[in-house]
């Protein structure tokens, strides 16, 4: 079966419809205001997961903004016009629930997973909270203190330290490179205001999507979603589209680096964290396919390139993996490990040597198989749980813009050759490449290390 095209066009009352296999069926309807609804309802499941995501992140963020984002995420929680904090952390406790939030980049989800008896309570309770934030000044400046000690407590992680540098590193100026959570200055400067005009300006029908998975019937879901927004106050315009889709001809100023950085950054603590990377694919790359088993045959588990040379076989690390992030015109692509102060250097040389080796020779039959394997394994046994699949629909409808069937996925995943494994890996190592390095250096170790 055909990918299905989801494509931000659609007017109100559009609907498609596709079988996912073993009885579960996709929906995606679009509603009055341009809101998005999709459903994958799974036969027999009792359980239900909900999502309502803003196709808005931290790089949306305009100055004197920075930060905001993030800061809804909590805010949302705190209060609307007819609940309070305890009202909402009650409504899902008294059902044996669970509700939380994530911000990222380019999206923002509040989601929930519920019995299927409970949906409609999750559904209005999250729209309400959606629609209808108080962002009461009070709680304003107690969250403010929350988010500060949020981000006190990442500055003490090291690993959180080094990604977020290498972040800001290979996306430069670029608003990609701005940390999500803003940074504690830009936290401590915000005023109500900002944020109330942030919420107001991103928070609208048109970059609505609300997505489900496990027992629900998508008629009523939708029903439900038109219930509790008309109820927060929003103004359902019929002839209103979707918000568009980010599109990869978006400004990239600040991702064509000509050369590689190196950056050291001090930290008093007993090991160094080693980040080496650069820029990656775009989300909806049709080779992202390939960057899942390229990922998963270099640093993708216990059996990979890197953890056999680096742990196993010299003990240089107890963390070592690959990783890659997409985004709508541009990804990041890069390799971590955690070492020994005084092995930084034999370490990078390590990480640059399975790099380029996946980047000049074919990977033989049986690890190609294997890593092909680890992802097929681990794409069907993640959609065992209903949050999975939940999370799989808005992200194939925000960033991805087409839903992917579990089995032409795994087609996609089981056509993939030696040869696409190492030219994808020969770009990738050509082009520039940045190193992070975080430790107890009073030196440019890092800067050393790359250079070598």
């Amino acid at each position: 079966m055909p990918d299905l095209i989801l494509g931000s066009a659609g007017t109100p009352g559009a609907e498609i419809t596709v079988e996912t296999g073993a009885g579960a069926v996709v929906r995606r309807s679009v509603l009055p205001g341009g809101i998005r609804v999709l459903s994958e309802a799974v036969p027999a499941q009792r359980s239900v997961a909900i999502g309502a995501w803003v196709a808005v992140g931290s790089r949306d963020e305009t100055d004197g903004h920075h930060g905001s984002t993030h800061f809804l995420e909590h805010l949302l929680f705190k209060g609307t016009a007819t609940r309070d904090a305890m009202d909402i952390a009650s409504a899902f406790d008294a059902v044996g629930g669970e509700a939380n939030a994530a911000t990222g980049k380019e999206h923002t989800c509040y989601y929930a997973r519920v019995l299927d008896a409970d949906l409609p309570m999750a559904t209005e309770v999250i729209l309400d909270m959606l629609t209808s934030a108080r962002l009461d000044g009070e709680e304003f400046e107690n969250e403010r203190e929350v988010i500060l000690e949020e981000l006190a407590m990442n500055e003490d992680d090291p690993v959180d330290v080094a990604h977020e540098n290498f972040t800001s590193v290979v996306f430069g100026d670029h608003p990609l490179g701005r940390p999500i959570g803003g940074t504690p200055e830009t936290i401590r400067a915000v005023p109500r205001d900002a944020v109330w005009e942030h919420y107001r300006r991103t928070y609208v029908p048109r970059e609505l999507v609300v997505t489900a998975a496990g027992g629900v019937d998508h008629n009523q879901l939708c029903e439900q979603v038109l219930d509790a927004v008309s109820a927060g106050g929003w103004s359902l315009d019929p002839r209103a589209t979707p918000a568009q889709r980010r599109s990869p001809a978006l400004d990239a100023v600040g991702l064509v680096p000509t050369t590689g950085h190196a950056l050291t950054v001090r930290r008093g603590i007993e090991q160094a964290n080693v980040v080496l990377g650069g820029l990656g694919p775009v989300a909806g790359d049709d080779r992202r396919f390939v960057l899942s088993v390229l990922n998963a045959v270099l640093g993708g588990s216990m059996s990979s390139r890197l953890f056999q040379e680096i742990r196993e076989k010299r003990g240089l690390a107890y963390s070592v993996y690959s990783f890659a992030s997409g985004y709508a015109e541009t990804g990041a692509f890069g390799l971590y490990a955690g070492c020994a102060p005084a092995k930084v250097a034999q370490v990078v040389d390590l990480l640059q040597q399975q790099w380029a080796e996946l980047a000049t020779r074919l990977v033989d039959g049986e690890e190609l198989e294997r890593g092909i394997g680890q992802m097929c394994g681990g794409l069907v046994l993640g959609l065992e749980d209903s949050g999975s699949r939940m999370s799989r629909l808005g992200r194939s409808e925000i960033t991805m813009g087409q839903f992917t069937t579990v089995d032409e996925t795994l087609d996609r995943l089981r056509s993939v050759t030696a040869e696409q494994v190492r030219d994808l890996a020969a770009e990738l190592y050509a082009a520039p490449r940045n190193l992070v390095v975080v430790g107890p250096f009073d030196h440019d170790v890092a800067g050393e290390s790359l250079a070598r």
